[in-house]
């Protein structure tokens, strides 16, 4: 991530404690919660080893069809008006058969064709994540903290997002306020840039920023236990999102998790969205938020157009 190529793997841990040691640690949580941390020996400032990728052929499949992920969306809008939720981050999977041993070569094409802010590469036993993500979950230095979510997605050219976007942006802000006002000390959470708009590789999306200065004696395990997930990609009041997220998703995994590296008192911590993984099947999930002034059909194509330009990369038809 950002020009740090770390080798070596030296010890792989399920606890978050183990961060405190000091060591350089990649990190990736599942939305579910589940945290894997991987240490490795070193660590330099190095570009990535440029590999070759065979782009794939065949059909992408999706866990919702365009009918019933517009179902979807009209089940979070009757929870909404029924008082429940406010918002909620609705996400469908893609999968397609993949030959390819790794995903080095795919992220070689990221790089090139969509070199996105927070774009990171993991390969480890069990785990691998090629990712193209445009959105910071948090990045610390010391005692301060801040996490930058993104509401509002838009094609090349929009100059003026909608009132839906700005309302739904403001909300993540606040949840977010009150995830920070957690682990922060009393009047130090700060928003010093809100509803701020932020060219993308082929898109266009609506940035705020939240900030604030750790309480004393925070640890590691506190700060996952209480900002995860990320709440850009769960919704709000986010209990209750998740709940419906639960409800109407199969486990997203990796995806909608977080993904970066920790060192002592330093990290930098994307949230995993844009991302492909690969198990039996190579997998990239896609959602967009869902408010009471959702139109269902507009979401459906929100979640094609930020999966179209990546799925180009890897090949095969969306």
């Amino acid at each position: 991530m950002n020009g740090r190529l770390a080798t070596g793997l030296s010890q792989i841990s399920n606890d978050p404690s183990c961060l405190e040691d000091g060591g350089f640690w990649a990190v990736s949580t599942t939305f579910e919660g589940a945290f894997t941390a991987f240490k490795f020996a070193d660590v330099r400032e190095a570009n990535f080893p440029t590999s070759p990728w065979q782009k794939i052929n065949g059909e992408w499949s999706s866990s919702l069809n365009k009918e019933e992920y517009i179902a979807y969306v009209m089940k979070v809008q009757e929870h909404i008006a029924q008082g429940w939720v406010y918002q909620v981050n609705a996400c469908r999977e893609i999968s397609i058969d993949v030959q390819a041993q790794d995903l080095r070569g795919l992220f070689s094409q990221i790089l090139e064709s969509n070199p996105a802010p927070w774009a990171a590469y993991l390969e480890a036993p069990g785990i691998n994540i090629a990712s193209a993500s445009p959105e910071l979950f948090l990045k610390r230095d010391a005692d301060r903290i801040r996490t930058s979510p993104i509401k509002g997605t838009a094609a090349v050219g929009t100059v003026d997002f909608g009132m839906k976007d700005r309302a739904e942006n403001v909300m993540i802000v606040d949840l977010m306020r009150n995830d920070l006002g957690q682990i922060c000390k009393s009047g130090s959470v700060t928003v010093p840039r809100l509803l701020s708009t932020e060219a993308h590789p082929g898109l266009v999306h609506l940035v705020s920023d939240i900030e604030g200065e750790l309480k004393d004696g925070v640890t590691w395990t506190e700060i996952f236990t209480r900002l995860s997930p990320p709440g850009s990609i769960s919704g709000a009041p986010k209990s209750s999102a998740v709940s419906v997220i639960e409800d109407n998703e199969g486990a997203r995994g990796p995806y909608c998790g977080a993904l970066g590296w920790v060192q002592g008192d330093m990290c930098e911590l994307s949230v995993a969205i844009r991302i492909f993984y690969k198990d039996d099947k190579l997998r990239f999930g896609t959602g967009a938020g869902i408010t009471w002034a959702s139109v269902p059909v507009d979401e459906w194509e929100e979640t094609q157009l930020k999966a179209r330009r990546l799925v180009s990369l890897a090949g095969g038809l969306l």
